[in-house]
Parts: C-alpha cells; structure tokens; sequence
C-alpha cells in the first residue's frame, strides 16, 4: 500500500555532505527537509552526479553562494512517500530531479514548458523554496520535491549511469533539438570531451548527426573516435586542421567552462550556423561583430531544458541506450574527487554512490 498522507512530517534531519565555507571542503552535515506536501514526492537518494558547476558553487567562485551549501542536481533515487494528490508517481518508482525544483507555474516560459528559463526558477540547492526554506541538493539520503519537477526512470536504465542525464545530458540534448541541430546529416561539433561534452557526442550520434569533437588535448582524439564513436576530431591549436574544417559545420555546442576565444569556432560554422554555449566561462567574451555578419551566424546560449524536455531526453536514451561513461565513488571519497574534477581528471562524470555509502558515513 502506498504512503498518501500530506500531512505526514518526515523525520525532518537528513543525512547530507556540506560546504560550510569557500574553501570547498565538505564534510557530513545534518539538514531539514520540508515535511511532504500534497504535490510532493519523497524519495531515497541512491546516486548523485557531481557536476562542475558543483565545484564552482561550494568555492563560491561565482559569488552567489550562500553556506552551508549541499550540492547536487543530478540526482536518481526511489519514491519512498507520496502527497495525497500526487497523479504521475507511486511508492518504489525509479525517478530522477535535475536542477530545479520550482518555479512560478504562471509565466510565458512556463506555459510553453520551458520552466528553465522561468524568471522565479528555483534550483534544486542554494535557493529559497517557495516556503522560504533552503533548498539542499543530492548529496543527502533523501529529498522532498513537487512531483511536477521529477522525471520517471524506466526500468531499463541502469541508474548510476542515468545521473548525469539530469544535468549533463539535458544540457547537450536541449540545443540540439531546439536549435534543429539534429537532422541526419548534419554536421555538429562538440567543443570539449568531459562529463557534458561526452554525452554531447553521444546524444547527437543518436541522432544522425555527424559529428566532430573540438579539443586542446590530442591525446583524447583515440577516446572520441574509437569509444564515442564520433566522426572526426579537431585540435583546436592545430591551424592546418582548423582551416580544413573552415565552413563546414551547422552547429557547434561549446561545453568548456574555462575561457576560450570564441572567433575560431565561429569561423568553423558554414552560413547561417549556430555556435550554443550551455556552460559559463569565469570570465566574459568578446566577439567581433563581423564574424556573424559575414555569414548570418548565430552565438547563442542554452540552459539545461524543461521538464517535457527532460522526460523526451530520458525515453530518448533509453530507446538509443545512452548512459553517461562514469566513475561510482563512496562519498568518504568525495573531497578527493572534487580535486580531480578541477583537473578534469575522470572519464567522464563522478557518480556518488549515496544509497550505499552516505549513512553509514555521515
């Protein structure tokens, strides 16, 4: 019989990993959870991703970070209790939350399932809730979230893979499709080989896309081609590559976090092509005005996808058995693992085995 009762309180402290400073080490922390709403659904963190947008947040080294902070938005795991009115979920269903857990149900974005770029988003850690609570991500043993912000997992999909398609996944397969960059026979270009780019290659593979990575490593070009099984690759320092590629792609997704000039990947792009950035640069960019004019081409961005989206991403890897390349670790291991991520040091996504490891630790 399934739990229904809105009214329940849960044993409100969770079990969680913090930062409490921006020195960025975290370390087991206790946290309270909103009891369960009549639109909510609890459910029992098993796998939590860990982004690079986490390592920027627990540093604070985009000044908005707001300690104690509990990363995580890739984020899998199992419904444990449910809301009275909760429609779309029952008790022991796979499900997953990404990053954001709210937003105002009201606006244009909204209405046209783009929640993504609602003015009142709420993410999924380091915000106010609509209660006025923090909100604390997948780096704990369980979460309370509204039941429209949670995806359903199919069987099939082997979970500790499927993390990273919450964040990392959604934030390749969101332009490829909304910018039609995803027409068999078209050529797309992924510009970096980490935890967002790899699944970039992989969702526009399924597609039909040609494809060709963009990297400052050479040393990657055996990876890109044999194991992701991607067309061509190009080292972006490499001027006799560069110019034989001049013109020839639809579309570029640009992955890279670190500062990058933009103007030789614009001159990569045929006519009216679209270079998507779905990362931030710690530092802004400048671009010659005259590098889009000659040639109609577009620099735009793109921020994860909303949750229509995000489902259509979900049965899409299923259907094509797409799943993150991943390194499952025990949380005791996490601080060791946020320092290798700022040297891009894993193939390509750190998973967090939080079912199995974080009560036990904390």
């Amino acid at each position: 019989m399934e739990m229904v009762s809105p009214e329940h309180e849960h044993p409100n402290k969770a079990f969680a990993w913090a930062a409490t400073n921006s020195s960025g080490v975290l370390s087991p922390f206790k946290i309270s959870r909103r009891k369960t709403g009549e639109k909510d659904v609890a459910l029992r963190v098993l796998y939590c991703g860990i982004c690079h947008s986490d390592l920027h947040k627990v540093k604070n080294e985009w000044g908005t970070t707001s300690y104690p902070i509990v990363p995580g938005y890739e984020v899998v795991g199992v419904v444990t209790e449910l809301g009275s009115k909760v429609e779309k979920f029952k008790v022991g269903d796979k499900v997953g939350v990404g990053c954001m857990v709210g937003s105002c149900q009201s606006c244009d974005s909204c209405a046209n399932n783009f929640e993504n770029y609602c003015p009142e988003l709420i993410l999924t850690y380091g915000e106010k809730y609509h209660d006025r609570t923090t909100t604390y991500g997948g780096y704990s043993d369980f979460m309370v979230v509204d039941e429209h912000f949670i995806v359903r997992i199919p069987d099939n999909l082997p979970l500790d893979g499927a993390a990273p398609l919450f964040c990392a996944g959604i934030t390749t397969y969101s332009p490829l499709r909304y910018f039609e960059l995803d027409k068999p026979g078209m050529h797309v270009g992924v510009v970096g080989l980490g935890g967002v780019g790899h699944l970039g290659v992989k969702f526009a593979k399924a597609m039909g896309v040609k494809v060709t990575v963009i990297s400052t490593s050479p040393n990657k070009e055996k990876e890109a081609i044999e194991h992701l099984h991607a067309d061509s690759f190009i080292v972006i320092h490499d001027q006799d590559q560069m110019q034989a590629a001049m013109g020839t792609m639809d579309g570029i997704i640009d992955t890279v976090f670190a500062a990058h000039p933009l103007l030789p990947l614009i001159g990569l792009l045929k006519s009216n092509g679209k270079l998507v950035m779905v990362t931030a640069p710690e530092k802004n960019i400048q671009i010659p005005a005259f590098s889009l004019l000659m040639g109609r081409k577009m620099v735009a961005g793109s921020r994860i996808g909303g949750m229509k989206e995000t489902q259509e991403m979900v049965d899409f890897a299923v259907k094509h058995n797409i799943t993150a390349d991943i390194e499952v670790i025990p949380v005791d291991y996490l601080n060791s693992a946020m320092e290798r991520l700022a040297k891009s040091d894993v193939k390509y996504r750190f998973v967090i085995d939080t079912g199995n490891t974080l009560k036990s630790t904390s």
